[in-house]
């Protein structure tokens, strides 16, 4: 379905802010996935991107709960066959994420990870590169639009402060989740980020463990699937190092109301 959209000229709507956007497609492909899914587990909660944004509660209750993002990535989406758009999907029967799928439409690469079954590309096992020097690392990242100009300076010095480290390299692909699942291959070392959504973060949660990677909070301490904020990484050491590198700046969270 994402796909066939790109063939065709593509309406944007923005929501909260100039990167915030939403399409046709993002509204089909969710409808699409949680009918699909409804029709097999009717008793079953979700947390879609697009279903929050049309006022859907973002709350995870103990009953078995299908986090979606119909496509992250929607500004490359909207710019136009920019390779990196994914379609993302997980169960998280809470407390634990059971399973984990990010689809990278344009590549055709299909990531998926079952707790404690491994983390696979079109069925092909996959592992984090195992880096353990930040010096050799490739740090993914990203440079969405802050409201606030304060919390926009701190981002683009956090970016100064990675690089000045220094890295092997900064990258800004555009997709949080297929961030997570080039760590998780071993294409990049390390993400981190603040101020995402737990449907950017929760399929690519599942397979960068699965994987062998780290992910935790920016702050050091555990991962927090509604923080709105992340490191993965290859290794405990790099994921260390980049917590303590960088600042932090509020973000909210998905599970409080209003």
């Amino acid at each position: 379905m994402i796909r066939e959209a790109l063939q065709k000229d593509i309406a944007v709507m923005q929501k909260s802010s100039p990167v915030d956007l939403v399409t046709e497609t993002d509204q089909k492909v969710e409808q699409l996935i949680i009918s699909s899914i409804k029709g097999k587990y009717p008793t079953h909660s979700f947390i879609g991107e697009e279903s929050v944004a049309a006022g859907a509660s973002s709350v995870l209750t103990d009953n078995p709960t299908w986090i979606i993002d119909p496509i992250d990535g929607t500004t490359n989406f909207r710019s136009s066959r920019f390779a990196l758009i994914g379609a993302v999907f997980c169960a998280a029967f809470w407390p634990q994420i059971e399973f984990g799928i990010v689809y990278s439409c344009i590549e055709d690469k299909m990531y998926t990870a079952r707790r404690g079954k491994g983390a696979f590309c079109n069925g092909v096992p996959i592992k984090v590169s195992g880096q353990q020097d930040i010096n050799q690392s490739m740090v993914l990242t990203e440079m969405g639009f802050k409201n606030d100009p304060e919390h926009f300076q701190t981002l683009l010095a956090n970016i100064r402060t990675i690089l000045t480290i220094p890295v092997h390299g900064i990258r800004c692909p555009g997709s949080a989740a297929v961030n997570m699942c080039l760590v998780a291959c071993g294409s990049a070392d390390a993400y981190y980020h603040m101020g995402i959504h737990c449907w950017d973060m929760a399929g690519g949660a599942a397979i960068v463990t699965e994987a062998g990677g780290v992910i935790m909070d920016v702050s050091g301490g555990p991962f927090d699937l509604m923080s709105r904020r992340l490191i993965v990484a290859s290794s405990r050491a790099i994921a260390d190092r980049i917590a303590k590198a960088i600042t932090e700046f509020p973000v909210g969270r998905d599970d409080v109301e209003g």
